[in-house]
Parts: structure tokens; sequence; C-alpha cells
């Protein structure tokens, strides 16, 4: 699954993120809006890693989702 895909179907995908990323809270998802960079820089505040690693996560995430 691609990004597009996922952005297009953010409202369904909300629950999957979520599950993914406990520490998201709905308004973090609803801030996030399907955009990949505002999910990522979410993250990096949340969990404290570094932009590669959360890169990595989502990537892996993507993978997981498909």
């Amino acid at each position: 699954m691609n990004w597009d895909t996922i952005q297009g179907k953010w409202k369904q995908m909300k629950g999957d993120a979520k599950s993914e990323w406990a520490e998201l809270t709905d308004d973090d998802i609803d801030r996030a809006e399907g955009d990949r960079d505002t999910l990522e820089g979410i993250l990096q505040e949340k969990y404290g890693k570094t932009k590669e690693e959360v890169r990595d996560e989502v990537d892996q995430w993507m993978k997981k989702i498909s």
C-alpha cells in the first residue's frame, strides 16, 4: 500500500495507526489528516525518536496494513 492510498482512506486507517502507536490521541490522529510528514513529526514528539527511526516505523506499518 502506498501513502496516497493511506491518505485517501485516512478515516479507515485511524484505528490502525492508534493500534500501532498507542500514545497517539484522537487529536493527534486528526491533526495528521493523513499527511505522512505531519504524522512522522507527531510520532517524533511523542516517542522522542529520530526522523529516520520514525520513517522506518511508518514504512513497516505500511507493510503490515497492506
